[in-house]
């Protein structure tokens, strides 16, 4: 059950494949495409320093096969919902 989820270092997906998954995420998360200025472009950006600075982590989900984006709280919280059912006992 742990092991549901893989952390994917974002250096290793193609640049276009990463932008999708970014753009995807500000979609996601109701993000005002219109308030950096730069539209999508710009939050695009603004995530990859994120991803730098290891704020936002992109997760494998070998259940159903996805890639997305997450927080690191959404991250933690996966993995305490996973260990949860592991630590027991």
């Amino acid at each position: 059950m742990g092991d549901r989820f893989i952390e994917v270092p974002y250096r290793m997906l193609p640049g276009d494949t990463l932008d999708a998954l970014l753009e995807v995420f500000v979609t996601r998360q109701g993000y005002d495409t219109t308030d950096t200025g730069a539209g999508m472009g710009g939050w695009v950006s603004e995530l990859k320093h994120q991803l730098e600075r290891s704020e936002l982590i992109i997760a494998h989900d070998l259940q159903t096969e996805t890639t997305e984006v997450m927080t690191l709280a959404q991250w933690r919280s996966f993995g305490r919902d996973l260990a949860d059912d592991e630590e027991e006992g």
